[in-house]
């Protein structure tokens, strides 16, 4: 039986964001999002696509026409859950002891992913922080919305993937264009690697780093990468948040990504891939973008340690 795991707040919003073409909160077994909240906090406002919890007799109901152990992602949220550990209820304060007279009190998100973990084939996650913390981090995917139809599904826009959190964020050029994405990531700087010119920080050096090349076996990443690194590290250091995008965000801007992480971590190709492929599932760099990486990985380790011949590559 599948166990309880908990979700920091970005992998729950990188969740959210995935996409093929369209959103994959359109594919009915990618996510089920339970909030197990009192009913006026979630008629107040709430997660967009959670479903509320309901009880019957103080217990909860199981959701109505879903099947769970198909769904990919199963994750549950209270109001401000931070650990998978139960709370002890005191029953006896005078007690010497510190565990006797206290009872084991599961948090409400904690009790009801207990019951969906019978339902799973996949891990249940509690989100850490509950509501609270995402909601404060992410306050542009809260809503009152109950009810999503397939079409309004259709028409959701996801946000770039964020990978270092609060920092750093992947996506592509239509997002880029987007003012509200802008406005509600505090992006203060683009890396823009494409052939596309795009409407924030033009002809802005400080504020824009553009770097063209085709996305072919042929473009030339490489001469990049370290102006690309201190570009960033720059902007991090002065607080801002840094948009990394190509047109469609999936083999350039992601092979970017990875090199950065490579850099400023200090680490191989294969562990940066990894990180990137959990936090955006269909990346993609091509072939000689990968090559080129490898070509990295030996500038920053002194040597070429991740084996690219593996198909995972």
């Amino acid at each position: 039986m599948p166990g309880l795991l908990l979700c920091e707040p970005t992998e729950l919003y990188n969740i959210l964001n995935q996409a093929t073409k369209l959103s994959r909160l359109t594919e009915p077994n990618y996510l089920c999002l339970f909030d197990v909240r009192s009913k006026w906090e979630y008629d107040e406002s709430h997660v967009i696509t959670a479903l509320r919890v309901k009880k019957k007799n103080n217990e909860y109901l199981l959701p109505e026409s879903v099947d769970l152990e198909c769904v990919k992602y199963c994750v549950v949220y209270d109001n401000n859950t931070s650990t998978l550990e139960v709370l002890l209820k005191d029953d006896d304060d005078d007690s010497d002891s510190d565990s006797a007279g206290k009872d084991v009190v599961p948090g409400a998100a904690i009790e009801y992913g207990r019951i969906l973990t019978r339902l799973t084939r996949h891990p249940v996650y509690i989100l850490k922080g509950g509501y609270e913390r995402f909601s404060g981090t992410y306050h542009f995917l809260r809503t009152q919305k109950i009810i999503w139809m397939p079409q309004e599904l259709d028409a959701f826009q996801p946000y770039p993937i964020e990978i270092v959190p609060g920092e750093v964020f992947l996506g592509n050029f239509s997002q880029a264009c987007d003012p509200k994405i802008q406005k509600d990531l505090k992006i203060k700087a683009h890396v823009n690697v494409s052939m596309d010119t795009g409407p924030f920080f033009a002809g802005d050096a400080d504020k824009l780093l553009h770097i063209r090349i085709e996305d072919s076996p042929e473009a030339q990443i490489l001469p990049f990468l370290r102006h690309m690194c201190h570009f960033i590290e720059i902007h991090l250091h002065l607080g801002s948040v840094v948009l990394i995008f190509s047109t469609q965000g999936i083999s350039r801007s992601c092979a970017a990504v990875i090199a950065y992480l490579m850099h400023c971590n200090e680490q191989t190709l294969q562990r940066s891939w990894a990180y990137v492929k959990k936090c955006k599932n269909n990346m993609c760099p091509n072939r000689g973008l990968v090559s080129q990486l490898l070509e990295w990985e030996k500038t920053i380790l002194g040597d070429s340690i991740t084996n690219i011949m593996d198909p995972l590559y």
